[in-house]
């Protein structure tokens, strides 16, 4: 019992004196950037190499900015015909599902557009043709 306590006052009188000599110091973080508060402005230059290095993209004398321009004219074509498609298909839908059986069928041009509307036994058949392209897609729409 006396040698436990003598060693267990030992390892107390060791760690008193060891800790003494136990230092800590203030971890502060300095940024990179020189943009950010704190950053050093000596490394602007090397940042500004090292992004120009990955850059990829290079700069083309001859871009044509007004490929990307459209004429307000054609906007305007193409506003309107979508327009005049979402209401269409708006009705389509309405007069399809709704308590009305769906009476309107022919043949309707709009814009590059042609489009037949069938009805049927069984429900509205609508076909569209894009006279641009050539496509043709088909929808049925069943009776509920």
């Amino acid at each position: 019992m006396k040698l436990i306590k003598l060693i267990l006052t030992g390892l107390a009188l060791v760690m008193f004196f060891c800790s003494g000599s136990l230092s800590a110091q203030e971890l502060v973080y300095n940024p990179i950037n020189p943009s950010f508060v704190g950053g050093n402005y000596f490394n602007g230059q090397w940042l500004l190499a090292q992004a120009q290095a990955q850059n990829n993209i290079k700069e083309s004398s001859d871009f044509d900015y007004k490929s990307y321009r459209n004429d307000p004219l054609t906007d305007f074509n193409e506003s309107l015909n979508r327009q005049i498609l979402n209401r269409l298909s708006r009705d389509l839908i309405n007069n399809a599902f709704g308590e009305e059986s769906f009476q309107e069928e022919g043949h309707y041009e709009i814009g590059n557009f042609f489009i037949d509307i069938i009805p049927g036994g069984s429900g509205v058949k609508i076909i569209i043709n894009d006279i641009s392209t050539g496509d043709q897609t088909n929808i049925e729409i069943p009776y509920y």
